[in-house]
């Protein structure tokens, strides 16, 4: 009597529990325009988007040594209303020569960043350069990203 109470109390369940949930998944995969897509929740990865989503304006290929690098930034990503403006000057082997923040950039159907500021930074030594900006939105999870090569001569 002990071992059928043991079948009663333990293992059925188990077997009623795993029969009803696959059930249930079949039901909800069986509607029409449902998918089961677990890469969504297995990954915290951060979602990128690059070059098509965020233009740089205004950056010429060739400065002088005195000449301001004056660029902004135009965000087309409909997702993205609010975030943090990171931009960044590369120089050879990838050290980083200047980098500018401008934050909570809230902007409206234009789309042109930095708000009521402005980049500008002069670069002394001649040689080539790399210009990178990224856009991060307010929960830090989401990025733009797009950069772009320019020498000073």
């Amino acid at each position: 009597m002990g071992k059928g109470a043991a079948y009663g109390v333990f293992i059925l369940p188990v077997i009623f529990t795993i029969v009803f949930s696959g059930a249930v998944m079949v039901g909800a995969l069986d509607e029409l325009e449902r998918d089961l897509n677990m890469l969504y929740f297995m990954s915290d990865e951060p979602r990128i988007s690059h070059q098509n989503d965020i233009v740089i304006l205004g950056l010429q290929k060739q400065y002088s040594t005195s000449e301001p690098v004056q660029i902004q930034v135009q965000v087309d990503d409909e997702s993205f209303e609010c975030g943090d403006l990171y931009i960044t000057i590369h120089g050879k082997d990838k050290s980083v020569i200047t980098q500018s923040g401008f934050f909570s950039q809230c902007y409206g159907e234009s789309g042109i960043l930095p708000l009521d500021d402005r980049f500008s930074e002069i670069i002394a030594d001649p040689g080539n350069y790399e210009v990178v900006v990224e856009l991060k939105d307010t929960s830090q999870r989401n990025t733009l990203s797009a950069s772009e090569k320019f020498t000073v001569k």
